[in-house]
């Protein structure tokens, strides 16, 4: 008799376990430290070369929502740059004007901000680890779709980051660390917003052309570009208010 050897079962095991960790709540910091790492990360925006680094962060989730819309309205999907300006460039293919258009370029202000709203949400349950995960999978979507070395670089960094905190920081080192890059996300994205807008209001002085994205959805809709920076503004503050109520909620009092 003839038997044949089936392929071995694939190993569960590890999938499991780090299903496990991922949905497995994390020692939780107090409220105090938790409003030290905020006002930590305050400072960092408003300093303007940390600003300046930890902008890329923001660049590289600002175009994810691009991408991730862009996909999601049924356009092909190019490729993404992040430039050392902390600039951003997302390319697709389809219609050059509708509502997916409108869609995919309103998305990537408020990309950030609702990034932080879901990450504050998964902290408010006790899922540090799964906030970091759920990072690390948007920079590694982003990393399939980089198109230049300088992008290439920003985005290896940001996973290198994540993947040593998330594989040997203790607990508690992951929890700050996930609310530190919460507040960030939250914090950020109306700081982005509002740096358009000083960027806007530069370039009409010297009579240049406004490529911003507000600059775009004007150009696409029957509405001014300043109207388009108060509406991303207000969403991105709004994400902001309902994440940060969220993260302070996280966690019990001193």
């Amino acid at each position: 008799m003839t038997t044949a050897r089936l392929g071995a079962a694939p190993d569960v095991s590890g999938v499991a376990d780090l299903w496990q960790r991922v949905t497995t709540a994390q020692p939780a910091p107090d409220r105090t430290t938790v409003l030290v790492v905020g006002a930590a990360v305050l400072v960092a925006l408003l300093v303007p070369g940390l600003w300046h680094l930890l902008r890329h962060g923001l660049t590289i989730v600002h175009e994810a929502a691009h991408a991730a819309v862009a996909v999601l309205v049924g356009r092909r999907l190019s490729g993404i740059r992040v430039h050392s300006d902390t600039s951003g460039l997302t390319v697709s293919r389809g219609k050059p004007r509708g509502p997916g258009m409108v869609a995919t370029v309103a998305a990537g202000y408020p990309g950030p901000a609702l990034l932080g709203v879901a990450a504050a949400w998964l902290l408010s349950r006790g899922y540090a680890l799964g906030v970091l995960w759920l990072l690390l999978v948007v920079v590694v979507l982003v990393l399939l779709q980089i198109r230049n070395w300088y992008g290439l670089w920003a985005v290896l960094i940001s996973a290198a980051v994540l993947v040593g905190v998330t594989g040997w920081a203790p607990a508690g080192a992951q929890t700050v660390v996930a609310a530190g890059i919460t507040w960030f996300l939250l914090l950020g994205a109306p700081r982005a917003v509002l740096e358009m807008q000083t960027q806007r209001a530069r370039l009409a002085r010297r009579g240049g052309r406004d490529t911003s994205d507000a600059g775009l959805l004007a150009g696409l809709t029957h509405l001014p570009a300043v109207v388009w920076v108060a509406i991303l503004l207000l969403v991105c503050l709004a994400a902001l208010a309902a994440g940060g109520a969220w993260l302070l909620a996280a966690w019990p009092g001193a």
